[in-house]
């Protein structure tokens, strides 16, 4: 598998480590203004934010060290899948002592899902809701058990039936595979569910996955969910500051060439301006979407998609929620026990549960 410039992915979670195969540390001994804007400033130290809790100060070298014995690029993806694996599932086991809930595997439409009820039983409100998790992982790695960490707190504190979907992937296959099988699992619960009932959600992929399976549903003219949630990636690709900022916040130094969609192997041969790819480029397609619920950190590199896409989506019409974590990297909410994830599943249930019909 030939990526450049992909950087180690860990379920979800793109960690700037992988960055530093292409990172370049373009330090000055001044600090100075180009005149294209670009900023030049000397190796300095960036103090990890006073305004995070204290759990995550603790977590995050801890975060950082973790991503750095991620396989090789080079590696086998059976390999890359496996390391990945291993850590969603402790974090799965570590999710289910905190939420409750019961797990079974479900073909829908021909696609393979993880099916996520809370243990206590499905809330009589949510009776004839559903939630369609999209799972992270880089559109390489994350089925099963990153799509659970997803959908396990979700699932518990919103007291609501959760499908967690294994869409296709690369390298083994390529644009549109996985928009086709979110589709055809929307298709099938459409003969379950009202529209308004359904809500759909995902991270970093996933969550980019969930604004093109959107623009899918609008060009096929089906009707579109209720509501959907974008998490660490959304509607365009990942440009603006955060895409160097945030590797330099997470001590990789500015990347000389920032992750592109087109970068990762499931969007080889995809053209990126295609609205199916990054939705955000339509203004037309974007009127029609739902209500949406966008999460990220200040120090996730998907920051700036993130919160452009809210703008784009005020600037179309839509109601959106833009919630930003002060401290916290990608997918920071893939680890339970930080303040700052429970905070996020907390928002993530009681947006659905405002927005989705009753």
């Amino acid at each position: 598998m030939h990526a450049p410039r992909l950087p180690r992915i860990l379920s979800g979670i793109v960690l700037c480590a992988g960055l530093s195969v292409t990172a370049a540390l373009a330090q000055t001994s001044s600090p100075g203004v180009q005149a294209d804007g670009s900023v030049t400033s000397p190796a300095a130290t960036v103090p990890y934010s006073d305004l995070a809790s204290p759990e995550a100060r603790a977590f995050f070298p801890k975060m950082l060290a973790a991503g750095s014995k991620a396989p090789p690029l080079t590696a086998p993806i059976a390999q890359s899948r496996a390391f990945y694996d291993r850590i969603n599932s402790d974090r799965a086991a570590r999710m289910k002592k905190l939420y409750p809930v019961k797990i079974h595997a479900e073909t829908i439409a021909g696609v393979g899902t993880d099916v996520v009820l809370p243990a206590q039983g499905v809330a009589a409100e949510n009776a004839h809701r559903v939630l369609i998790n999209l799972h992270g992982g880089g559109f390489l790695w994350g089925a099963h058990s990153g799509g659970l960490v997803e959908s396990i707190p979700i699932a518990g504190i919103g007291r609501i039936k959760v499908i967690s979907v294994d869409y296709r992937q690369g390298p083994e296959y390529s644009f549109p595979a996985a928009s086709d099988d979110v589709e055809a699992v929307y298709r099938a619960l459409l003969k379950q569910y009202k529209p308004a009932e359904i809500g759909i959600y995902g991270c970093s992929a996933g969550g980019i996955l969930t604004a093109e399976a959107v623009a899918r549903f609008i060009t096929d003219k089906l009707p579109v969910p209720g509501a959907i949630g974008t998490f660490c990636g959304s509607l365009t690709d990942l440009s603006g500051d955060s895409s160097y900022v945030a590797p330099l916040l997470n001590g990789q130094g500015v990347p000389r060439q920032r992750l592109g969609l087109t970068d990762l192997p499931y969007f080889h041969g995809a053209n990126p301006q295609d609205p199916l790819v990054q939705p955000g480029l339509s203004p037309a397609l974007l009127a029609k979407f739902p209500p949406t619920l966008l999460i990220t950190g200040t120090r996730d590199m998907a920051m700036s998609s993130v919160v452009h896409s809210q703008q784009l989506l005020d600037r179309a019409g839509v109601p959106t929620e833009l919630h930003v974590w002060e401290g916290m990297w990608h997918s920071f909410f893939s680890d339970p026990e930080l303040p700052e994830s429970r905070e996020a599943y907390v928002v993530t249930a009681r947006f659905f549960n405002r927005m989705l019909g009753h």
